[in-house]
C-alpha cells in the first residue's frame, strides 16, 4: 500500500496534469474563434466565384472547352497518376483526427499506387516518411496557420501540374467539421470538376445575357483557379477547426479524468492518513496501558 507521501505527491502531479489541459483546451477554444472568424470574412468572396461559374454553365453549358472541366456529363475512366493533397496536423493529442486522415489517405493509395501525395502537417509528414511511402511535396509551413497565401501557393503548384498533364485527377483528404460534435474525414476529388457540380438555378435570379471575351472557356480559366484556392483554404480552416475541435474534447475529457482520480486519490489518501492515525492512537493505548500494567504489578510486588 502506498504511504499517504506517496498519495500526496500523486495528487500534486494530477493537479498540475490539470492545469495544463485545461490552459491547452483554453488556447484550442481562442485559436478556434480566431480561424472561424477569418473563414467567414472570406467566404463570400469564394462563393459569389462559384456562383459566376454556375451563370455561365446555365447560358451555355455545352459549347463550353475547358481544362478543368470533363468534356460531357459522364465521367471517363481516367486512367494514369492521380495528386492527393494530405492535409493533417502538427501535433497529437487531438483524439483520433490525425489517424483518420491518414486512414483515408492509405485507401487511396491501395486503390490507386501510384497516387503522388502532397503533405501539409508534420504527423502526416512522418508518418509517411516512417513507413516508406515517397511524398511528392510536403509543405513544411505549419498547418497551425491557415493563410490565402499558403493556399494560393499550393493552388498554384497542384493546377501547373494538372494543367501540364502530369496526373489526370486531383483529390483532397481533410476534416469537415460538420459541428461541434460530429468531425469526418473528407476524400474529395477537386480536379477535374463535373459540369453537373455548377448546374441549378437561383429562383429569384433574372436571367440576364452575357458576352464573354475573349471566349469563355478563357473566363472559366481565369476564374477556376481562383474557386480552386478558396476550396484549398476552406480545407485547411476546416481542417484546422477539426484539430483544434478535437483538442478541445480530448483536453475537456482529460481534464474531467482528473477531477475524477482527484477525488478517488484524496478519499484514498484520506482512508490511509486516518488508517495512521488510527495506528498511532492504539499504539499509545497500548504503551499506557503497558504502562499502567507495569505499575500495578511493581505495586503488587511491594
Amino acid at each position: 500500500m502506498a504511504s499517504a507521501k506517496e498519495i500526496r505527491n500523486h495528487i500534486q502531479s494530477v493537479r498540475d496534469t490539470r492545469k495544463i489541459t485545461n490552459a491547452m483546451y483554453m488556447i484550442s477554444s481562442a485559436k478556434l474563434r480566431k480561424v472561424k472568424y477569418e473563414l467567414d470574412r472570406t467566404r463570400p468572396y469564394f462563393d459569389a466565384l462559384k456562383t459566376e461559374i454556375k451563370r455561365i454553365f446555365r447560358y451555355n453549358n455545352n459549347g463550353i472547352s475547358s481544362v478543368y472541366f470533363y468534356p460531357t456529363d459522364q465521367e471517363p475512366k481516367l486512367e494514369g497518376t492521380y495528386a492527393c493533397l494530405v492535409i493533417t496536423a502538427d501535433k497529437g493529442m487531438a483524439g483520433a483526427y490525425n489517424h483518420n486522415v491518414i486512414k483515408s489517405a492509405m485507401s487511396m493509395l491501395e486503390e490507386h499506387p501510384d497516387t503522388k501525395l502532397y503533405v501539409v502537417g508534420e504527423v502526416g509528414r512522418q508518418f509517411f516518411i516512417q513507413h516508406g511511402i515517397p511524398i511528392e511535396q510536403s509543405f513544411l509551413y505549419p498547418a497551425k496557420d491557415p493563410t490565402l497565401r499558403r493556399a494560393r501557393e499550393i493552388t498554384g503548384m497542384l493546377l501547373e501540374k494538372f494543367a501540364a498533364r502530369e496526373f489526370q485527377k486531383i483529390y483532397i483528404i481533410y476534416t469537415d467539421m460538420k459541428s461541434s460534435l460530429v468531425a469526418e474525414p473528407v476524400q474529395f476529388r477537386l480536379l477535374p470538376f463535373h459540369r453537373t457540380q455548377f448546374e441549378g438555378t437561383s429562383q429569384n435570379e433574372t436571367e440576364v445575357k452575357f458576352e464573354f471575351s475573349p471566349s469563355i472557356g478563357k473566363v472559366l480559366d481565369n476564374i477556376i483557379p481562383g474557386y480552386v484556392c478558396g476550396f484549398i483554404y476552406s480545407a485547411l480552416v476546416d481542417s484546422f477547426c477539426s484539430e483544434q475541435n478535437a483538442r478541445m474534447t480530448a483536453m475537456d475529457s482529460a481534464s474531467r479524468n482528473a477531477d475524477k482520480m482527484l477525488k478517488e486519490l484524496t478519499t484514498h489518501y484520506n482512508r490511509v492518513r486516518q488508517a495512521a492515525i488510527t495506528q498511532e492512537i492504539t499504539e499509545i493505548a497500548a504503551g499506557e496501558k503497558a504502562q499502567k500494567a507495569k505499575k500495578t504489578k511493581e505495586k503488587s510486588e511491594q
